[in-house]
């Protein structure tokens, strides 16, 4: 039994790794039948539906058999972001004889991490495609494998005081990643100036400077390369810098995973898995936990709720975004498939109410060598299982009655569980929780699997915490409409 458990746990933490080495950005990290929020929706009991927003934010839910308008949705909740380095509008910085990158900060990241690594680029561009004389444009994700730039720290004997002081970053002066030497660059010429051209878009002429005007064109080369497009045809892009050090399995036990954005695709995998649907970088990602929850007809057959897994971008900058968890996007949806079995408006505040969502972030572990950062009764350990996060000041949005519900399908499968309080002398961090459960109106729980170096470019988690975190989601998933209706506190 032990053997065929740990097997378990490297089984899913193998998919995890899989899952994080293909997905360096949001946009990567998402991707049942496909509806668009552009359409009207046609569902049915018994179906699975997802749809994405601005494809950095994905919502999936299968809807029980025994659904009617009016019922709860059982939601977890994570988002997809992770703070980086991000290039600016206009990237090409030329200083010292060296072709740099614009970078601003995105989130609040551990900057010092982020030198003397190898890095590269990720994300999306805006292609112009033209076939039998019309034009359009799509969205490619990019990712060069490759390291291609790198931020080197200065040495010591020119900074002698840095080990007394401490590293301290200018991310406006000292963040940017050298991508090559201006000679080198010039030598090798990888690809000469473009000129602005007029674009015809709609009938209409308008004067568009070049995007290697903007980036260095030794840089949109190697994009335009990687997506196989000329470069006259990349109109734009969204990147973001990131490391090409693989995630692992790692430790001298292999208890561990070495990886960057633990916090928080940790937590979206935990409610995802992998479809291997094309060859491209990109691949179709469907939630784990839901998918393995809903996988069989009988899963679904005495389900008279729906089941439902979203994942938020921007969650690192305060969510508030077309595409955030401040956004409606949330509401929306529960309106939407509310509405699309009923058209009485009335049914939507029952069905909330009725609700229950599980807001999954990755928690703060026991540092050894600062444990004085916890409170003394509140100490989450790796391989201790989900933390249940409270704060007296609902900058976690768990109270009695979710913590119990939570608690209660992790002692029934023999889960553990962990609790967490910040020190009264320190602040505390946030989730989507207080956000959904103000602007929506749901219960909510915040929890999270337990790790080290958050915010770092590399991040630490156990490889059992990601089997408790899964085998807890799935649970949930499959038991809380039951477990519910056994509780009673609004009348």
């Amino acid at each position: 039994m032990a053997d065929n458990n740990k097997k378990q746990e490297y089984c899913v933490a193998s998919d995890l790794i899989d899952f994080l080495n293909t997905s360096p950005t949001a946009f990567h990290a998402v991707g049942y039948e496909q509806v668009s929020e552009r359409q009207d929706w046609e569902l049915e009991a018994g179906k699975r539906y997802f749809f994405t927003r601005n494809h950095s934010t994905i919502l999936a839910f299968a809807i029980g058999k025994k659904y009617v308008a009016g019922n709860g949705f059982y939601i977890i909740g994570a988002h997809t972001d992770s703070p980086c380095p991000k290039l600016k509008p206009v990237s090409k910085v030329m200083k010292g004889g060296f072709l740099e990158v614009g970078v601003q900060t995105y989130g609040g990241g551990l900057w010092h991490t982020w030198f003397d690594r190898d890095l590269t680029v990720a994300g999306r561009v805006i292609v112009k495609e033209e076939k039998d004389g019309s034009v359009s444009y799509s969205h490619r994700l990019v990712r060069i494998e490759e390291p291609i730039m790198r931020v080197p720290t200065i040495a010591i004997h020119l900074d002698r005081t840095v080990n007394t002081d401490g590293f301290k970053v200018n991310t406006q002066s000292q963040l940017l990643p050298v991508l090559a030497t201006s000679i080198k660059a010039e030598l090798n010429k990888a690809v000469g100036p473009v000129k602005s051209k007029e674009v015809q878009t709609d009938g209409k002429k308008s004067d568009k400077g070049a995007i290697s005007s903007k980036h260095h064109s030794l840089l949109v080369e190697m994009i335009a390369n990687q997506i196989g497009c000329k470069v006259d045809d990349i109109c734009d892009f969204e990147l973001q810098a990131c490391d090409t050090q693989p995630s692992v399995i790692a430790g001298a036990a292999k208890e561990f995973i070495f990886s960057g954005r633990l916090d928080n695709l940790c937590s979206s995998f935990c409610s995802l898995k992998v479809l291997l649907v094309t060859r491209a970088v990109v691949r179709l990602q469907i939630m784990m936990a839901l998918i393995d929850a809903t996988s069989s007809e009988s899963e679904l057959e005495d389900e008279s709720g729906v089941r439902m897994v979203a994942l938020f971008d921007h969650e690192e900058v305060g969510s508030d975004s077309a595409q955030g968890a401040g956004s409606p996007v949330m509401l929306d949806a529960l309106s939407r498939i509310t509405s699309a079995f009923n058209p009485d408006s009335k049914l939507l505040p029952k069905a909330i109410q009725r609700s229950y969502l599980v807001s999954a972030d990755m928690a703060h572990a026991l540092h050894p060598n600062y444990m004085d950062k916890h409170e003394e009764n509140h100490q989450p350990k790796l391989h201790g299982g989900l933390v249940i996060k409270h704060n007296a000041n609902q900058r976690y949005a768990t109270n009695a009655v979710t913590c119990f519900l939570f608690r209660e399908i992790a002692t029934k499968h023999n889960l553990p569980t962990q609790d967490f309080v910040v020190r009264n002398d320190m602040g505390c961090g946030s989730t989507i929780g207080p956000i959904l459960a103000s602007g929506v109106g749901i219960r909510t729980v915040d929890v999270g699997a337990p790790q080290l170096s958050m915010h770092s470019i590399r991040e630490m988690c156990a490889v059992d915490d990601v089997k408790y975190s899964y085998e807890h989601f799935k649970a949930f998933f499959q038991e809380f409409s039951h477990l519910d209706a056994k509780i009673t506190v609004d009348i």
